[in-house]
């Protein structure tokens, strides 16, 4: 975790906690100290076809905004780099952007803190694509403060994602979904013409190339790295086994448990079957930096990740630059692939004392301009439809054009079904798969136990797909 804003806001609480003579457990202890921004390192550049939404009225007082951001590849210094823009049309306002914990429980855990507290010291929240219907009773209405007039920009079904109860709790931010990243060069040396298409394939041609480089002295090399953590990003990267191989998505939107299915059984044991073979026995403990440090110092054949990991991949000190190329991911029995949907949207606190100016911050952010930014220089994929049409976006981020079917196609964790307790719920099913992918457990007996334990916390029964 990171330091300045959560030990200073920590403090605050304390301090208000006790004169109200009440009690709350401080938040974790961060590593290093996140450091507000009023200038970027970089100049930002302005994308040349779009022009920036016009600034609404500064101001008459001093106002300062924060903004609680994440920090995975570039989004941090992104994040900084949009309020410098802002802050430039607004002198009276400051915005302090700081970075939060990467893992997501992690980040929800500190969220949570500041809103049992109601605590005014966070004006903006990055918050993510599963987390709306947790966290509406905490947040503003936006389309009270314009977001109405823009919703039509975004995805019909990401704004519906963010609409609890008919208030608009959540702005866009960009979009995810899971992809397949491959080495070009070392498929064509070792005599593949095109990216697998099921993970068979895959597991065969990881294997082939893995073998090789270590045969020409690279004893680091890896055939396929992605994120086996017991964390949120093992739920993603295991509902993508799981529904690829037509095993359901854990639990059904008509509320039955389904996980435990043979489709699912086998998914998960295959899986299982990667780790030291073709994955490293420490992938039970990789993330998404992790997989993409091993895969941009060349020392992996295929990497599942997230598409912020391209444009970092194509920097100067990248030993894959130009190198590879992305696909959608391969599929089991289903006969088609599945990508988990993934994605970030910005969310202003009912406790901010300034929400107009929060919520104003919050749609500048998020606008057609900045998200071409975000798109070119970091590859965030926009949530605004008419980007996939920008010739610059697409010509900065091949993939994103592409690939559009996988975006908007991509499967949903069960947030809406089992809302207010997906978190209970993912925490269950990520924590079974690992069991699964460390050994303590085989998929048979570990899928039996979490269906059992996601009937005794949610209620439902099981059923089938």
């Amino acid at each position: 975790m990171k330091r300045s804003l959560f030990v200073i806001l920590a403090l605050l609480m304390v301090v208000s906690m006790v004169l109200a003579g009440a009690q709350c457990p401080a938040p974790p202890e961060p590593t290093t100290a996140p450091q507000p921004t009023t200038a970027p390192t970089t100049a930002p550049t302005k994308p040349k076809p779009t022009e920036p939404p016009k600034p609404t009225t500064p101001p008459e007082e001093k106002v300062t905004i924060r903004l609680l951001s994440g920090a995975v590849g570039q989004e941090l210094e992104l994040a900084k780099e949009s309020a410098k823009r802002y802050m430039d049309a607004h002198p009276n306002v400051t915005i302090e952007v700081f970075d939060t914990p990467d893992a997501v429980q992690d980040r929800l855990g500190v969220y949570l803190q500041y809103f049992e507290t109601k605590s005014s010291e966070a004006d903006i929240y990055q918050i993510d694509v599963i987390w709306p219907g947790d966290l509406a009773e905490h947040l503003v209405d936006l389309n009270k403060y314009g977001a109405d007039k823009v919703a039509g920009e975004h995805f019909k079904a990401i704004i519906e994602n963010n609409t609890v109860d008919g208030k608009l709790v959540g702005i866009p931010w960009f979009t995810d979904a899971g992809l397949l990243f491959y080495r070009t060069d070392l498929l064509k040396e070792y005599g593949y013409s095109a990216p697998p298409k099921t993970w068979d394939e895959l597991e065969t041609m990881a294997k082939k190339i893995q073998d090789g480089e270590r045969a020409k002295g690279n004893a680091d090399f890896w055939g396929f790295v992605w994120q086996g953590n017991s964390y949120e990003g093992l739920t993603c990267d295991a509902l993508e086994w799981v529904y690829a191989n037509g095993g359901g998505t854990i639990i059904s939107p008509d509320k039955k448990v389904t996980i435990n299915n043979d489709k699912a059984i086998a998914a998960v044991s295959k899986a299982a079957g990667w780790v030291g073979t073709i994955s490293p026995k420490g992938v039970t403990g990789y993330q998404e930096e992790d997989a993409r440090k091993q895969w941009q110092a060349g020392n992996a054949a295929f990497m599942r990740n997230w598409p912020y990991a391209y444009s970092l991949g194509q920097k100067d000190d990248s030993a894959v630059k130009d190198k590879f190329d992305v696909a959608a991911l391969p599929f089991g029995d289903s006969g088609h692939g599945a990508a988990t949907l993934g994605g970030w949207q910005l969310a202003v606190s009912k406790y901010s004392k300034h929400p107009d100016v929060a919520a104003d911050v919050a749609l500048f952010m998020t606008s057609k301009a900045e998200q071409k930014t975000r798109a070119i220089k970091g590859s965030f994929n926009p949530t605004i439809k008419s980007l996939y049409q920008d010739a610059d976006v697409c010509k900065a981020s091949p993939f994103m054009c592409k690939l559009y079917d996988v975006f908007i196609n991509a499967v949903a964790r069960p947030s809406t079904a089992t809302a207010p307790k997906y978190n209970e719920v993912s925490t269950l099913f990520f924590k079974a798969v690992h069991s699964v992918l460390t050994g303590s457990a085989d998929a048979k007996s570990a899928l039996e136990e979490l269906e059992l334990d996601l009937e005794d916390l949610t209620g439902f029964k099981a059923g089938t797909q």
